[in-house]
C-alpha cells in the first residue's frame, strides 16, 4: 500500500482561527499557494501554484486511489482544501476520508500537544527536523490579507514582491512534510485503532454538515445588546459620575469611597459576592448589578456567530475530535457549544423573547422578561436551529459518570439504582444518613439531606474532599462549612468500592512503572511500552482504546509519599512539563474516557441508522432530521442499549424534540 504525505499552503481572506475551516476555504478568493508531497517517505517535493506549476499525474492518481492512504497534519484541512479546489470529485465524503490519516491525531491519542510544533519540541526532535519557528512570520506574510495603506495601497503580497522569502516558505512547507513524516514514523508502534479512526471520519462529516443559524435572532441580538450596553453605560456614569464607569481601576476606586470596603478585584465571583451581602448604599448595588449585565461574555458569541456562518447560513467546525488531551473527549470550537450559557426562560415566554429580539424590541424585553444582556445571555443557544422540514431531537445520557464510575467499580447498590428508579440522589442521601429513602421527598424534612446527596455525587467520586464541595458551591446550597467534613466520610463509607478503585488503580500504576509488570484493575490494564523515542504509561479501557502517560516515572508529592508523574501539556502553561498525578484523577481520566467511548459508539449508530448529528455536548447529541423522523423514544432506545465491551452498564436517555436548541 502507498502512502502519501501532504501539506498545503493557503491564502483566504476569511480569518481561519475566529471563523474557522469551513468559511475560510469558502471564500471566494481562497486559493492554495504551496503543495508539498512525498511518497513512502521519499524526499518532500513542492509544487508551486503561484508559479503556474500543476499535481504531476501520480499525485492526482493517488489524491483519488483507495489504495494509497493520505497523511497530514491535521488532516481535516488538506482534506477540506482539496475536496473543494475539486480534487476529489467523485468520491463521497466518507470514501474519500477513509483514505486520510491523521498525523495530529496520532500525537494527541498518544498524550502529545496538538500543535506540530509542540510535538516536534516534546519529542525531541533535532532543530533540522522541527517545524520551522520562522512560518509564523512566512504565513502572515503571504497566506493573510494586509492592511492598506497610502503609502502601500497592496491588499496582499506575493511571491514576486518577496522572492527570498517565498523561497523560504518553499522550504518552510518542505520541511512540515519532513517534520510529520519523523512524527508519524516515532510514533507508529502505537496506531490509532480502527474505532477511533472511524469516529475521526464521522466527526469530519458531521463539522462539515454544520448547524443551522437563525439569523434575524443573531442580527437582532447584536442590535439589542449595543442598545441595552449604551443604556448602562449611560446610567452607570449618571449614578457614579465617573468619565469612564467600564474602568475597572475608576470603579474600585468608587465602590471603596461609596462603601467604604477594601476591594481587590471586580471579578464575576467578586460582583455576585458583593451582590449576595448586605450592601449600604443602593448606589452602590445598582452599579454592581449594571457591572454584572455589561459583563455577560456569553453574548460575544452572537459576534462570533455572525464571523464563522457559510453562505448558506450554517456555521461549521463546531467540534475538535479528541479535543482534550488523555481522555479523547471532544472540545468546542468556533462559538463553543459545550460551553453556553444557560436557558431559564422556557415555553411562551421563551418563544416571545426570542420574537422580540428578532424584532428588535428591547423596551418589550426589559419591561417583561429582565435585564436585556441577561435575556440576550439565555437565548445564545435558540440561535442554532434546524433545517427547513426539519426538527432537533436532543437526546443525552442519564448520569453517565456516576453510572460508569458505579459499573466500573462493582458498586452494586448504585447498579441498582440506576437498573430501577433511578433516583441517584435521593438513595445516595438515604445511604449516607441512614433514612428511608420513601422519607426523602418534598414536604418532608429529610429532603434537605436530597441536597447533600446531589452534591457528594457530582462531586466525591474522584477522590474529593472538602475543598471539592465548596467549589462546586456547597457553601451557597446552604450547607453549612462545619457539616462538610462529614459529608465526605458519609460519602466514602456509602461509596466504598468506588474508594477502593481509587487505590487500586493508583497501586497498579505505581507497581507498573517500579518493576514493569502489567497490571490489570477491574478490567483496566495498566502497561508500559516504548522504544529509543518514546516511553509510555499506556491504560487499556474495556473498548480497546488506550489512554497514554508519556515518559513516566516515579515521584514525591507535597505530602512525601510515592506519587506517578508523567510528562504532558501543562494546564495552565500549556507547555511540556512534568505532571502528578493520583488514584482519583486517574479513575477521573478513566470514567470519562469511557463515558466518551460510549457517546462516540452511539454517534456511530444513530449515524448508521440515518439520524445525523449536527453537534455533541459531553453526553448530549442533537440530531437534525425530517419531521416524520423525528422520534424521541426511537432515539432514546438506542443510547440506552447495551454496550458489547460494557456488559452490565446501565444506560439510560432522555430529551426533547423542537425547532431550536436549549436546555430542556
Amino acid at each position: 500500500m502507498k502512502h502519501l504525505s501532504i501539506d498545503l499552503e493557503t491564502f483566504s481572506s476569511v480569518p481561519i482561527q475566529k471563523a474557522g475551516l469551513y468559511k475560510y476555504v469558502q471564500s471566494p478568493d481562497f486559493e492554495i499557494l504551496l503543495f508539498a508531497y512525498s511518497f513512502d517517505g521519499a524526499p518532500a517535493t513542492v509544487v508551486d501554484f503561484t508559479a503556474g506549476e500543476r499535481l504531476p499525474a501520480d499525485v492526482l492518481r493517488a489524491l483519488r486511489d483507495s489504495t494509497c492512504i493520505k497523511h497530514a497534519y491535521n488532516a481535516a484541512f488538506e482534506w477540506y482544501c482539496l475536496e473543494q479546489a475539486g480534487y476529489l470529485s467523485g468520491l463521497s465524503r466518507r470514501d474519500a476520508l477513509a483514505q486520510w490519516r491523521d498525523t495530529m491525531l496520532h500525537a494527541l491519542y498518544c498524550g502529545f500537544p496538538g500543535s506540530l510544533e509542540a510535538v516536534g519540541s516534546a519529542l525531541g526532535l533535532p532543530e533540522d527536523k522541527r517545524k520551522l519557528t520562522t512560518g509564523r512570520t512566512l504565513i502572515r506574510t503571504f497566506c493573510v490579507p494586509r492592511t492598506p495603506t497610502v503609502r502601500d495601497p497592496r491588499t496582499r503580497i506575493r511571491p514576486q514582491d518577496e522572492p527570498e522569502k517565498w523561497a523560504l516558505f518553499k522550504a518552510y512547507n518542505r520541511q512540515d512534510v519532513a517534520t510529520e513524516m519523523e512524527i508519524e514514523r516515532r510514533l507508529s508502534p502505537w496506531a490509532v485503532p480502527e474505532p477511533v479512526q472511524a469516529q475521526w471520519i464521522t466527526d469530519q462529516i458531521i463539522n462539515a454538515r454544520g448547524v443551522r443559524l437563525d439569523l434575524e435572532l443573531v442580527c437582532g441580538a447584536r442590535e439589542c445588546n449595543a442598545r441595552a450596553t449604551q443604556q448602562l453605560t449611560a446610567e452607570a456614569a449618571k449614578i457614579s459620575g465617573l468619565s469612564n464607569p467600564n474602568s475597572v481601576a475608576q470603579l474600585v476606586e468608587w465602590l471603596q469611597a461609596e462603601t467604604g470596603e477594601e476591594l481587590s478585584d471586580l471579578r464575576k465571583d467578586t460582583v455576585a459576592d458583593l451582590l449576595g451581602a448586605e450592601l449600604s448604599s443602593d448606589k452602590a448595588r445598582r452599579m454592581l448589578e449594571i457591572r454584572q449585565e455589561l459583563g455577560k461574555t456569553s453574548v460575544k458569541k452572537y459576534a462570533a456567530m455572525d464571523t464563522a456562518v457559510c453562505a448558506d447560513g450554517r456555521v461549521r467546525g463546531l467540534l475538535q475530535f479528541y479535543g482534550a488531551n488523555r481522555t479523547g473527549r471532544w472540545a468546542g470550537r468556533i462559538i463553543q457549544p459545550q460551553n453556553l450559557p444557560r436557558t431559564y426562560l422556557h415555553g411562551a415566554e421563551l418563544d416571545r423573547a426570542r420574537t422580540w429580539v428578532q424584532a428588535r424590541k428591547t423596551d418589550h424585553i426589559s419591561l417583561l422578561c429582565g435585564a436585556v444582556p441577561d435575556v440576550l445571555s439565555q437565548l445564545v443557544r435558540t440561535a442554532l436551529i434546524a433545517s427547513e422540514g426539519c426538527k432537533f431531537v436532543d437526546a443525552d445520557f442519564s448520569a453517565i459518570e456516576a453510572r460508569v464510575i458505579a459499573w466500573l467499580a462493582g458498586e452494586e447498590w448504585v447498579l441498582e439504582v440506576f437498573r430501577t428508579h433511578g433516583k441517584i440522589y435521593e438513595a445516595q442521601a438515604s445511604q449516607m444518613f441512614g433514612v428511608p429513602m420513601e422519607s426523602i421527598v418534598k414536604g418532608r424534612p429529610e429532603y434537605a439531606l436530597r441536597q447533600r446527596g446531589k452534591v457528594a455525587t457530582l462531586t466525591l467520586g474522584y477522590q474529593g474532599g472538602v475543598g471539592s464541595l465548596v467549589s462546586m458551591g456547597a457553601l451557597r446550597m446552604g450547607i453549612p462549612e462545619e457539616d462538610l467534613p462529614d459529608i465526605v466520610r458519609r460519602w466514602r463509607e456509602a461509596n466504598r468500592r468506588i474508594v477502593d478503585l481509587w487505590y487500586g488503580v493508583e497501586i497498579a500504576a505505581l507497581d507498573t512503572i517500579k518493576t514493569g509488570r502489567e497490571n490489570t484493575v477491574l478490567g483496566i490494564r495498566f502497561s508500559l511500552t516504548g522504544n529509543r523515542d518514546c516511553s509510555f504509561l499506556t491504560v487499556t479501557l474495556p473498548s480497546g482504546r488506550a489512554l497514554f502517560y508519556a515518559q513516566p516515572f516515579i515521584g514525591t508529592n507535597r505530602f512525601g509519599r510515592e506519587a506517578l508523574q508523567y510528562w504532558g501539556p501543562g494546564k495552565t502553561s500549556k507547555k511540556w512539563e512534568p505532571l502528578e498525578t493520583y488514584g482519583g484523577k486517574l479513575t477521573e481520566n478513566i470514567v470519562q474516557a469511557i463515558a466518551r467511548d460510549c457517546l462516540a459508539e452511539k454517534i456511530e449508530r444513530l449515524e448508521a441508522a440515518g439520524y445525523p448529528v449536527v453537534f455533541h455536548v459531553h453526553d448530549e447529541v442533537v440530531i437534525d432530521c425530517p419531521h416524520d423522523r423525528a422520534d424521541l423514544d426511537a432515539v432514546c432506545k438506542m443510547l440506552s442499549e447495551p454496550i458489547p465491551w460494557a456488559p452490565g452498564l446501565p444506560l439510560a436517555a432522555d430529551g426533547w424534540v423542537g425547532d431550536y436548541y436549549t436546555k430542556d
